[in-house]
């Protein structure tokens, strides 16, 4: 391989592992920006006639350290029809991050419930079902989106909601002020450099 050609690997594995990282800084801020449709503190539920499974159970808001419980039962047809529901759910917090979903599998049954901890600091927990037919098929509710259960302090496009916001932020029991989100602007800087320095070369 001569020089030239060397040369010319070298800086296309180099822009291939810049244009990876652009990717995944963009992967970290999606949250962000899929939120701007998004009404802050408005939960997004779904039309039961239009899902096969009625909610029994549902805590709202979602408070920090506390158990987020969730519980639905599956219709009478999708139960008959030997269809089983799994519960995913996703946190995500007040600097704009979500962690990954954790799907969960439950004993079928008549009806499926959950309990999770949200940490402190988060903006809401999202939710989805998928149905599990009895073909082998699977269908997710909704899909490609998310349910959602705000939690009792939130940050969404500069705006603080929640019952549990004051003036000195998030007061969640006996807990003092809370003041997080200043990682969007050290997120959203890291773009603009990423994309700086990646033009620039």
């Amino acid at each position: 391989m001569s020089k030239y050609q060397e040369v010319s690997v070298q800086a296309s594995d180099m822009h291939g592992r810049r244009l990876i990282s652009m990717l995944l800084i963009v992967t970290l801020i999606f949250p962000l920006v899929a939120g701007s449709s998004l009404t802050g503190g408005v939960d997004k539920n779904p039309d039961e006639s239009e899902v096969p499974f009625s909610i029994v159970e549902r805590t709202t808001p979602s408070v920090d350290g506390e158990d987020w419980n969730f519980q639905i039962k599956i219709d009478d047809d999708a139960y008959a029809n030997g269809t089983t529901l799994s519960i995913i759910p996703q946190i995500c917090t007040n600097d704009g991050v979500c962690d990954p979903p954790v799907p969960h599998e439950i004993e079928p049954s008549r009806n499926y419930a959950i309990a999770i901890t949200p940490p402190s600091d988060h903006t809401y927990v999202n939710w989805r079902v998928t149905a599990n037919y009895e073909n082998g098929e699977k269908e997710h509710f909704p899909q490609g989106d998310w349910f959602k259960t705000w939690s009792s302090c939130w940050f969404d496009e500069d705006v603080w909601g929640g019952v549990d916001y004051t003036d000195d932020g998030c007061k969640i029991g006996d807990e003092g002020g809370i003041l997080p989100g200043f990682a969007l602007p050290i997120i959203l800087g890291s773009i603009v450099m990423a994309i700086a320095y990646y033009r620039r070369d």
